[in-house]
């Protein structure tokens, strides 16, 4: 029996008896998910690809609004960019329901259906953004319809955000904003309905070396970047030994911190003495290490090097990063997802918006329909037979924070 069989098996048996339909509508939900893949979204940190989300945000909105939430559309500085806060009822706890309204970019040429027009095919959804995470909304819609007619004691709300998939923008705005509030925060990332309570943070960095060309005949004519590069590679590497010495987390794949020498560019000829080079790298950071602390020691390891080689060197983010998240095993959110899903919480590698919610003051969970491994790659789909488990653990986590004081 698949897993996701014996979840639905589960669940079945144990909410049989409650007062509410909560079979999905796969036609209702397939036309909102191909209304939300038709709006091209794409983030990214390259101009030529990166586009507005706004237009998938107001479609959210005209949802929910029509639902009686109180919808807030919330400009980000980007032209074109905007976040989504839909909150029906109030008070001082409940429940966030959160994702991201964008996308990665695409390669037209290798996908054997129009990334843009959702196709059904062999029990699956395939689009762009259908399981990274563009079919989580549908999703909440079906779900939330059962209790449209019950008052709530605590609110429900409905976070969408913009430029998960590069700068997290969005969630950095509103984590800049103190909102939402509430008490308990979802994010519906495909994790095949296992509850993610950690996932490394990331820092994506560049150094740049400035030194001086001349005639290679006679290297007392130059400074060579590409020496001193030698001997920044040689310490970042040194740098990851230490660390892996230092951190280890079991609850990980890859139990240490990593730290990939991405690419590299420099020089223009094998006549010349390099006179600038640049390399790109990034690290995955556990739980307990800190972004700017690193930072800190990674120029404190370039400094001498500039000196003893003559060179400058400028140490600079290619975007400002994210945070280790750890949501402790012990918190009532983890516990309940636990329960409901049949699965023990895990960790990810990729990063999410969960750290910038956690500064919001929420205990944080990612849990979500669809495969991370069918996410950023040609013909991305998201399994029919995982949305109606995804509806009901969205329904009984409604039904435990925003029914109980």
């Amino acid at each position: 029996m698949s897993a996701t069989k014996a979840l639905y098996q589960r669940l079945h048996l144990w909410l049989r008896h409650t007062d509410y339909n909560m079979t999905i509508d796969l036609k209702t939900y397939q036309i909102q998910l191909a209304q939300l893949v038709a709006l091209p979204s794409v983030s990214c940190g390259v101009a030529s690809w990166d586009m507005p989300n706004l237009a998938v945000i107001e479609l959210l909105a005209s949802w929910f609004s029509d639902l009686g939430f109180n919808t807030q559309i919330i400009p980000l500085a980007q032209t074109g960019k905007a976040n989504l806060i839909a909150t029906l009822g109030s008070g001082d706890g409940g429940l966030v329901l959160a994702g991201h309204s964008d996308t990665v970019p695409y390669d037209a040429d290798r996908w054997q259906t129009d990334p843009f027009k959702l196709t059904e095919k062999d029990g699956k959804l395939f689009g762009l953004g259908a399981t990274d995470m563009k079919g989580f909304f549908p999703v909440i819609l079906a779900a939330i319809k059962p209790f449209l007619d019950k008052p709530l004691k605590q609110p429900l709300i409905i976070l969408a955000t913009a430029d998960e998939e590069s700068s997290m923008s969005g969630a950095r705005a509103l984590a800049d904003m103190g909102k939402p509030k509430a008490r308990y925060a979802v994010i519906g990332e495909p994790t095949e309905l296992v509850p993610i309570r950690m996932h490394k943070g990331i820092m994506m960095e560049a150094i740049r070396v400035r030194g001086q060309a001349g005639h290679s005949s006679n290297p007392a004519l130059g400074k060579s970047a590409l020496d001193a590069m030698t001997q920044v590679m040689t310490e970042l590497m040194s740098l990851r030994s230490d660390l892996q010495l230092k951190y280890r987390n079991p609850g990980f794949a890859v139990q240490t911190p990593t730290l990939n020498l991405g690419c590299i560019h420099g020089g223009d000829g094998a006549n010349r003495i390099c006179g600038e080079c640049e390399l790109h790298f990034d690290l995955r950071l556990l739980p307990g290490m800190d972004n700017e602390e690193l930072r800190t020691a990674i120029q404190n390891r370039l400094t001498p090097i500039a000196e003893t080689s003559g060179t400058d060197i400028v140490f600079s983010s290619l975007f400002e990063g994210v945070e280790p998240f750890d949501e402790p095993a012990t918190s009532e959110l983890v516990k309940v997802c636990e329960q409901l899903t049949g699965h023990v919480s895990e960790s990810v590698a990729f990063a999410t918006e969960a750290p910038f919610l956690q500064q919001l003051g929420m205990q944080t969970v990612v849990l979500g329909p669809g495969s991370i491994n069918q996410a950023h790659q040609p013909d991305e789909f998201i399994s029919i037979d995982q949305l109606e488990p995804a509806v009901k653990i969205v329904q009984e986590l409604i039904r435990k924070f925003c029914f109980k004081s």
